[in-house]
């Protein structure tokens, strides 16, 4: 997270009240702060790929995004309120027996452990505060973000870009990160090797994010290893690569369940506690699972499961409305289908979502055989952009990576289309200025 006193942008005359100058930057200003040469710099320096942008052109933008200090509170405050929630007994009995009921088995899920890294949660801001449209927990894009808020140039006064020294102590925050994920389930231990693990890394869009991980492991002393999880084995009490023991496994897949045949080995350890998993199931079916948001925003039930008052209020307030589809209400939910996004409740990365006023009968049959959400829709806030040399606008979400409760770092993606696609000109990640 980039904090900023700003006054004005050299851009144009400000105008704003305080309150809404972050608003009014982010539609009229359209400076492109990324410096793209400084950028390679600091991939090559550290021996990161220096080909990421010429490989993945609409992976960054060259504008910045901002939001105000309150817009930044009140996602700090519906994280403290969640982490609350999810505290709470009741609120875990519930998550556990729904996941019971659906597939026999519970041991994947009550495991105690790690806190789970780079929780992402993902807001539009609105008239009426940032709202939560959805809880990632393999959310990507920290460590590239980390490297891209100290490539910029200011463009306004006093915009202040982060140093070198000040990236590198984020870059160091995320990897005490692991270790503490470590501490946390091994306690004095030395943490001697972890693997990162995703299905085919090499062909994923972010594998240079791995590769980036990778080096900051090895920088301090923890060995790492980038691989697909079918060249995992498990042989006595043991997670191996090539028949080395993993420690820890930084685990980016979206087999969140770890239910695939590829990931038997992994959820075997795991299951056994011979092997650190972060993030995990558990932390899935708490925070991720879609229908998690129908419970957090629901008055009656957070009443009911003992959240106080305050918190109900945030939640309240930053939650959009959400319910699951059923054949119940399924008649009912098309009729009003221009109010609701359609989500699968095990989705990610947009896949399969749906904006219910670009639905065809033939798309809603699809959804209806499978397990969704509805959740009332929030519009997306703009950022206004240049592209070939002509003022546009592009959509923006913002994603909070947290730790423990905490955000470490903010992140904005532009796009255009119904969900972030990294494939829009001009759009792509953005660092995010708190004013």
């Amino acid at each position: 997270m980039i904090d900023l006193k700003v006054d004005t942008c050299t851009s144009f005359a400000c105008q704003a009240p305080i309150e809404k100058l972050a608003e009014q930057l982010n539609e009229e200003c359209f400076c492109q702060t990324l410096d793209r040469e400084r950028f390679e710099q600091i991939l090559r320096a550290d021996k990161f790929q220096g080909d990421l942008l010429a490989q993945h052109p609409q992976l960054f933008s060259n504008t910045a995004t901002f939001i105000s200090r309150a817009q930044f509170e009140a996602m700090q405050n519906s994280i403290n309120a969640i982490e609350q929630v999810i505290s709470l007994p009741a609120y875990q009995e519930k998550v556990l027996l729904r996941n019971a009921l659906q597939d026999g088995t519970l041991k994947a899920l009550s495991l105690p452990g790690p806190a789970g890294v780079f929780m992402g949660y993902d807001f539009h801001l609105s008239a009426t505060g940032p709202k939560l449209i959805e809880i990632n927990t393999n959310a990507g894009g920290a460590f590239l973000n980390a490297l891209l808020i100290s490539a910029q140039v200011a463009c306004c006064s006093p915009m202040t870009v982060p140093s070198s020294l000040e990236r590198d102590k984020l870059l160091s925050e995320f990897a005490s990160m692991f270790v503490n994920e470590w501490q946390l389930q091994r306690g004095g231990v030395e943490l001697k090797r972890i693997a990162i693990v995703d299905a085919d890394p090499e062909e994923q869009f972010l594998y240079p994010e791995f590769k980036i991980a990778q080096q900051i492991f090895q920088k301090i002393g923890i060995e790492a290893i980038i691989t697909d999880p079918q060249h995992l084995t498990y042989t006595k009490n043991q997670l191996l690569f090539e028949g080395q023991p993993i420690d820890l496994v930084y685990n980016r897949l979206t087999d969140f369940s770890l239910s695939d045949a590829s990931s038997k080995p992994l959820r075997e350890a795991y299951e056994s506690g011979t092997v650190v998993v972060t993030p995990n199931p558990r932390h899935h079916a708490f925070y991720a699972d879609k229908r998690n948001l129908i419970l957090l925003g629901d008055e009656a039930a957070l009443q009911q499961m003992g959240v106080n008052e305050s918190d109900r209020r945030i939640l309240n307030a930053s939650i959009p409305a959400s319910c699951e589809l059923t054949p119940e209400n399924a008649s009912a939910l098309w009729q009003r289908r221009k109010e609701f996004f359609f989500k699968p409740v095990a989705g990610y990365g947009g896949k399969a979502a749906y904006r219910g006023d670009k639905l065809t009968k033939r798309v809603w049959e699809e959804i209806l055989q499978g397990e969704y959400i509805a959740q009332q829709q929030v519009p997306p806030s703009n950022r206004g952009v240049l592209l070939d040399g002509q003022s546009t606008s592009l959509k923006m979400d913002i994603r909070a990576y947290a730790y423990q409760g905490k955000i470490q770092l903010l992140a904005a993606r532009l796009y255009q289309g119904q969900t972030t696609n990294f494939r829009t000109a001009g759009g792509g990640f953005s660092p995010v200025f708190v004013i």
